[in-house]
């Protein structure tokens, strides 16, 4: 049996077939590239209006990319596909919106295209959707879930008007029209009072109830948004102002709307129902709008004086004894020993030069502060604009990446997934993407476990206040959970949600298992059935057959992703894209949950038990294309988002990085939509760390990076981007220009220009790569440079018009609210957003397959100017300084309670190379055109400085490594770096040292470190620049001249231990790599030389004291340093590894050789 759906608000044509593949009971959907769908505003100021309607015409092309087709397929034309294309039948495991079906719903299809009053099927929540090169773009569906009824009746129930999900009326079991065409009670006395024409038949109604007028004037009592805001579907925004006329508020219509009255010439704000009320007359004074918009949503606190004054005198007391000291080194050469005076001043200058890069972005620190209550009061709030106080936030789509389920377990990803969807945000403007980089069963299965556990997590998490909302976090406290808990359910209601997470965890520990045992089970019937068609063919028993080992989902089909057993199109790098919604999209109203009972025993009657959309997506990955690993998937979640939800806002995160504050999001959107927000391209969240051992060995919270250096830089022009916990403003990722930037010139950019970028015409003559974005429909007819730009952008962003049409609408989304006078032509009015979002349908979701696949970024600016940037193993530093050479901003939001919290590797090795990958990151920087040498001149000198210190610090480490060693040639050769330790090099030294820690003490005074914390870091410092750093430049290196490409391993992250483990177990075991080498041999060395020296002057009949005293101070400086890594080889009992002792006495006698070969003993005096 084939039927053919039809979507209404798409041209897609839906196959449905009730036979194929294996395992009986699903419905394949065939799909292909869909016709994009364009929801233009009549209003041509709307960003969204498009000139001439220029998409039209590029509506039903055919696109071509690579070897790959993609078509458009309408109802006349949906069975001629061709023959070219493979495809994929996929079926999907039990999820929480898709159970196993039910045998007597087999023919549920039939019977709705038979009664036209049932309602469609929505094929978005439990199917699956596969596709990429070469192959047509398939969704593939069961029949319905166990509780089907129930969910055709709810269904039903509902009205049919797009946007619109309203109760449908009942009536008697009668509905308004003869055709069964649901509709609500507004709708329907809408559409009498519009011709009386039914949507579904188009005919007139017949039976107009006579209690039309009081039932129609009843219905405009009620308080709701003006008509004039929006339209009631997302992507209608319609814009307050005419063509460059501001708007006018009016003030009749909104009293008609509230039932308002007048007073003495002003309208007087109802109270009590927009009645009775306790002031004059039963009014009260309304609220007081226009001062409540002015309050600033962010307050930036300066450091205080007394700590920044003497900071910065110290820095130039500090810069000038640094000037003096090498100019005195540099007059008086040790002529005994030139060469070691040589390599000790050069190294001295360039320490000289590294210092100063690092310390002078720090002239500036600040701390800001937000203010949420006045968010809650501007967005959420009554207004004039929005009398009902809906939500009126823009939406935020969360991006969750991971790539290895074995060495990022599932169950860290669950948890943080798990904690954004209980996050303390709108449900509806939330949208959820976990990127599977490995196409992994395993990690699909437990994602349909989390989402599934989710709703009876989220709902405990609302009513009782819970945090954080991770649940392995929140029931691993070693706190009084009781503290401020003040409901008698809730002892009870815990304990039965710590059962039920137990329960959880053993389900995904089990998946593994689980996935091995099916996958046998099904291989070995395939092979059974393959030997028994064999013998009814009349083959050879004996012959050998080649079955593929495949890896089998729950209900008996091959899973399209990444196999055990790596087979063709299903290994790491080969494989379809995948994309399931696992949660749909949630109601724009609230939904209370039922009274406690058996099963379910947390009562959730006062609680809104909706969860955002969550989304599981794994991009195509085929042999010969470089899919540039983080960055190339981060780019998937950006274009997959755009199409599906398009929220103006992303926040990014690592899979081991879960919301630690609920309010964190609602924190960073202060920042972005608060005066001037509109300049800001990305907030920076702190990354804090839990499970480091507590004397933090390997300097793993990097407080000094985080707490010193990055509150410096939001004093400048904003933070680095440092790869998770920043939330994004998406134009911005998109390569849109600022609204408005400035331009420092002359001597360190004292001579400002002020430029104002979203005006066509003006910047796009004076820059060929400048992106903006036309505003309000703005169009200069002398100058058709707008036009050109709206044509440019498919070229840019590839040939998806859907994607294209996403890009104004969330630009629009994420502006700032219009003042109430009318003033700002690049805002949005109040009230704009709080309106449902546009359901998702079939045909965004195959559009979405479209844009992951494997080839769609070719010819395109994805990676080069758009999105994350490629060509760097941090690219997370790459795209912040491209975003910042633009002239856009950013901010660092330190919360009081923290916003984040992840893993970080606390064993020596996994730190070692986790810094390697970071410094080679640094040295691919330092060599191409990211270099902040090449800067725009819209970056301030200062930050142009620190970005340029991220690229040259990993070259500080061959100066460290010789520094290192001096002492110990010093010690062996009974020479020191001076002729001797006068009063004057004695003198500079000690203000050099005493500043040093002054300005250490001062840090840790305004940024809230502590004197431990510097420590470490300078530990780590050492301990990275000779291990690691050098590895780095020479890996930069051999990229830059052999065009050798490294790759590296994921960061492992570290699981939850297992009761009775050491938590810390980790920090002991001891790996070797290479990357000890250099370390080990400072040491040993450094320890040998100190023998030798000591030996040498006791035993000297003119013994030099002062030398051997310079000599020991410094080696035994680079030995304090490297403490904690020496303590890292001997593991947890004091062990070294054969290893060390090996590589130690072989590299002491190589150099004890050498060095007697070079400087032979003379001969016994007599």
């Amino acid at each position: 049996m084939v039927q053919k759906v039809s979507s209404p608000s798409s041209p897609v044509t839906i196959t449905v077939s009730s036979s194929g593949g294996k395992g009986g009971g699903f419905r394949g959907v065939g799909l292909t590239s869909p016709v994009p769908r364009f929801s233009l505003s009549n209003n041509q100021n709307s960003p969204l209006s498009s000139r001439g309607n220029r998409a039209s015409s590029s509506e039903r092309r055919a696109s071509t990319g690579g070897n790959g087709k993609y078509c458009s397929i309408s109802k006349d034309d949906a069975k001629q596909v061709s023959s070219e294309f493979v495809n994929y039948t996929v079926h999907i495991p039990t999820t929480p919106e898709h159970q196993p079906m039910s045998s007597s719903l087999s023919s549920l299809p039939d019977e709705d295209a038979k009664d036209p009053g049932k309602p469609n099927r929505s094929y978005i929540s439990g199917t699956i959707f596969t596709g990429g090169f070469n192959s047509v773009t398939r969704g593939h569906v069961t029949e319905c879930s166990s509780d089907l009824p129930e969910m055709v009746k709810s269904m039903a129930m509902i009205c049919g008007m797009n946007g619109c999900d309203g109760e449908a009326l009942q009536g008697d079991g009668r509905v308004p029209c003869d055709c069964g065409y649901k509709i609500c009670r507004d709708c329907y006395l809408d559409c009498i009072g519009n011709g009386d024409n039914c949507p579904g038949c188009k005919e007139p109604y017949m039976d107009v109830p006579d209690d039309y007028d009081e039932a129609r004037s009843e219905t405009y009592d009620q308080a709701r948004p003006l008509p004039s805001m929006m339209d009631g579907r997302l992507s209608l925004v319609k814009s307050f102002k005419a063509h460059n006329h501001p708007s006018e508020f009016d003030h009749n219509c909104w009293l008609y709307e509230t039932k308002g009255t007048y007073g003495y010439g002003n309208a007087v704000w109802p109270k009590d129902g927009y009645g009775g009320g306790s002031g004059v007359n039963g009014f009260e004074h309304p609220p007081n709008f226009g001062e409540r918009s002015r309050r600033p949503l962010t307050r930036k606190v300066s450091v205080s004086t007394a700590i920044l004054s003497p900071y910065r005198l110290l820095m130039a007391i500090r810069l000038v004894a640094l000037g003096f000291f090498l100019t005195w080194r540099i007059r008086h050469p040790n002529h005994e020993a030139m060469w070691l005076w040589g390599m000790s001043v050069t190294c001295e200058l360039w320490f000289a030069l590294s210092w100063l890069l690092d310390q002078l972005p720090k002239l500036c620190p600040v701390n800001r502060v937000t203010d949420l209550s006045v968010l809650k009061d501007r967005f959420e709030s009554p207004s004039l604009r929005n009398p009902k106080g809906r939500s009126d936030l823009p939406g935020i789509d969360v991006f969750v990446s991971t790539a290895d389920p074995e060495k990022e377990p599932p169950l860290v990803t669950a948890n943080t997934i798990l904690s954004i969807l209980a996050v303390d945000y709108p449900v509806e403007k939330l949208a959820c993407y976990l990127s599977d980089d490995g196409g992994s069963l395993l990690t699909f299965e437990a994602l349909a476990e989390t989402a599934s556990f989710a709703r009876i997590w989220v709902p405990f998490c609302r009513k009782h206040g819970i945090e954080p909302r991770n649940p392995e976090a929140y029931f691993g406290q070693k706190r009084d959970f009781l503290k401020n808990k003040i409901r008698v359910d809730f002892v009870r209601e815990r304990r039965w949600m710590k059962r039920e997470y137990d329960e959880f965890k053993v389900r995904i520990n089990s998946l593994p298992d689980s996935i091995r045992k099916r996958s046998e089970a099904y291989n070995s019937n395939e092979e059974l059935k393959a030997k028994r068609k064999q013998m009814e063919m009349g083959g050879n028993p004996s012959e050998p057959l080649k079955v593929p080992k495949a890896t089998w989902m729950s209900d008996g089909v091959h899973w399209p992703g990444t196999w055990s057993s790596a087979g063709n199109d299903h290994s790491r790098g080969d494989h379809a894209g995948i994309i399931q919604a696992m949660l749909a999209p949630p109601n724009s109203e609230p939904v209370m949950g039922a009274e406690a009972d058996e099963e379910n025993p947390c009562d959730t009657t006062e609680v809104d038990i909706r969860l955002p959309m969550l989304v599981y997506v794994s991009r195509e990955k085929r042999p010969g294309y470089d899919h540039n690993k983080k960055a190339g998937a981060m780019n998937a979640l950006v274009r997959t988002s755009a199409i599906m939800s398009n929220g103006p806002f992303i926040l990014n995160l690592d899979c081991d990085h879960y919301i630690y504050n609920s309010l964190a999001l609602r924190e960073g959107m202060c920042f972005m939509l608060d005066r001037g927000g509109d300049r800001i391209c990305f907030v920076q969240f702190p990354q804090r760390f839990e499970g480091i051992d507590p004397n933090d060995r390997y300097a793993n919270h990097n407080t000094v990076f985080f707490d010193v250096s990055m509150r410096a830089l939001d004093g400048l022009q904003g933070p680095m981007y440092v790869g998770t916990g920043c939330i994004f403003r998406r134009i911005a990722l998109y390569g849109v220009s600022p609204p408005r930037a400035t331009e420092h010139h002359g001597w360190f950019g004292r001579r400002k220009m002020k430029l104002s970028l979203r005006r066509p015409g003006k910047v796009a003559k004076k820059k060929t790569d400048e992106m903006v974005l036309p505003i309000n429909g703005e169009h200069n007819d002398e100058d058709d440079d707008g036009d050109i730009e709206s044509l440019l952008l498919p070229m840019r962003f590839g040939n998806s018009t859907t994607l294209v049409a996403s890009i104004p609408v969330a630009e629009y989304q994420g502006r700032l609210l219009q003042d109430l006078q009318g003033k700002g032509s690049q805002c949005r009015p109040a009230g704009s957003l709080a309106v449902p979002r546009e359901p998702l349908d079939t045909a965004s979701v195959a559009e979405a397959i479209s844009v992951i696949s494997c080839f769609y970024e070719d010819k395109t600016e994805w990676g080069s100017r758009v999105g994350w940037i490629y060509g760097s193993v941090t690219e997370d530093v790459v795209t912040g300084y491209r975003m910042h050479n633009r002239g856009w901003r950013s901010v660092y939001c330190v919360t009081k309670r923290d916003a984040f919290r992840g893993t970080a590797p606390i064993n020596l090795t996994d730190r070692l190379h986790q810094v390697l990958r970071w410094a080679t990151g640094s040295v691919e920087i330092f060599f191409s055109r990211n270099n902040a040498l090449f800067a725009s001149r819209r970056m301030k000198f200062l930050q142009k400085v620190a970005y340029f210190n991220v690229g040259i610090y990993p070259f500080t480490s061959f100066f460290l490594l010789v520094y290192c060693f001096l002492p110990a040639m010093s010690l062996f050769t009974g020479q020191f770096i001076v002729e001797s330790l006068n009063v004057t090099f004695l003198t500079y030294l000690l203000v050099i040292t005493v500043t040093l820690c002054l300005l250490a003490i001062l840090e840790i005074r305004w940024s809230g470190i502590t004197l431990h914390d510097w420590w470490r870091n300078e530990q780590f410092w050492l301990i990275g620049g000779t291990s690691a750093h050098p590895a780095a430049v020479l890996q930069g290196l051999l990229k830059l001249i052999a065009g050798v490409d490294t790759s590296f391993t994921l960061t492992s992250k570290s699981s939850t231990p297992d009761d009775g483990d050491d938590e810390f177990a980790e920090l002991y075991i001891v790996k070797w790599s290479f990357l000890m080498v250099l370390p080990i041999t400072i040491m040993m060395v450094n320890i040998v030389a100190i023998a030798v020296g000591v030996a040498r002057t006791m035993y000297s009949p003119f013994p030099q004291w002062s030398k051997l005293l310079g000599g020991v101070f410094f080696s035994f400086w680079v030995l304090c340093h490297l403490y904690p890594f020496a303590k890292g080889l001997m593991g947890k009992r004091g062990k070294v590894p054969t290893i060390v002792f090996v590589w130690s006495g072989l590299l002491s006698l190589i150099i004890s050789l050498l060095w007697v070969y070079i400087s032979p003993p003379s001969g016994r005096q007599v």
